[in-house]
């Protein structure tokens, strides 16, 4: 299955401790902690999130669906 994915050009991307201060400082649009990481991801690694859920759009990320 990773083979698959890296296949399509996807990569995995470890949580950082810069990631997890970023989405600890995030307002509170969204109450899931894991899809506020994912929203401090795309902030810090300029990285379109696809998805989608409405909640994403007011943290100004890029969204891809």
């Amino acid at each position: 299955m990773a083979a698959v994915v890296r296949l399509h050009g996807f990569k995995e991307l470890a949580i950082s401790l810069d990631h997890a201060l970023h989405a600890a400082g995030l307002p509170f649009h969204h109450r899931d902690p894991f899809d506020r990481m994912i929203v401090a991801q795309g902030l810090l690694e300029g990285m379109a999130i696809a998805t989608s859920d409405a909640r994403f759009v007011p943290y100004g990320v890029t969204l891809v669906w």
